[in-house]
């Protein structure tokens, strides 16, 4: 008997199951997750609540350029600074698990991780002639959870020149620019989603975030050779 297979439905397992698609999804998905505009929304309400639409957009803007320096700045170093103090990427995976495990535990509960948003960021934020770069920007956006994600995810790369660098690269610019469109609108994204629709999002990615923590913490464990490759 002929076994026939849709030509169409062979190229999408193909496309699927590349590498670069793979590996393309896995880094949009943690480091999208880890910034999570959508949870910072109440925060930037609260900050930006005395100023002009005008100036929101701009703080907006000014936090998302933030964010993508930082982590840019984080991926091109990774490899250096996993150098300068010995770091293997099995430790990284490991440790970086750990915190995406906190942080993802604590979206589960749709609220903010420490790491990203402490205790009187808002209110400091607030009272700030402009809050666009701390904390906005940097822990707000660009915590100690996406740098990791970022550094483990460059560790991967065999060199700055690789396709993976490029991926990791694309889903920081990407990230950046959808968390300032979030941020630009987030009086009408509040409104369209509404407080229970975005503690419904924050805790899926939630799920999402605290499933890739075990995946690193398993990836770093297999490296290290305490676990079997399948």
């Amino acid at each position: 008997m002929l076994d026939w297979t849709n030509p169409a439905t062979a190229a999408l397992n193909e496309i699927r199951t590349a590498p670069l698609v793979r590996f393309s999804v896995l880094a949009l998905s943690s480091i999208f997750f880890l910034v999570d505009p959508f949870a910072a929304i109440p925060s930037f309400l609260a900050i930006t609540q005395s100023v002009d639409p005008a100036r929101r957009k701009r703080m907006a803007r000014k936090a998302a350029l933030t964010c993508f320096i930082v982590l840019t700045s984080f991926a091109l170093a990774g490899q250096l600074i996993f150098r300068m103090f010995g770091i293997t990427l099995p430790a990284f995976e490991i440790a970086g698990g750990l915190i995406l495990l906190l942080i993802g535990l604590d979206m589960l509960e749709a609220k903010r991780s420490p790491t990203q948003e402490a205790y009187g960021d808002t209110e400091e934020g607030a009272a700030k002639e402009d809050a666009g770069i701390v904390p906005l920007g940097i822990p707000m956006l660009a915590g100690p959870g996406a740098i990791s994600s970022v550094m483990v995810l460059v560790g991967q790369a065999p060199s700055l020149w690789r396709w993976e660098m490029g991926a990791v690269l694309g889903s920081i610019a990407i990230t950046c620019v959808v968390s300032y469109l979030v941020l630009a609108g987030a009086g009408r994204v509040r409104a369209v989603l509404g407080e229970t629709g975005i503690r419904i999002l924050v805790r899926i990615m939630g799920l999402l975030l605290v499933a890739l923590a075990m995946q690193f913490f398993v990836n770093g464990l297999t490296d290290l050779g305490v676990i079997s490759r399948p």
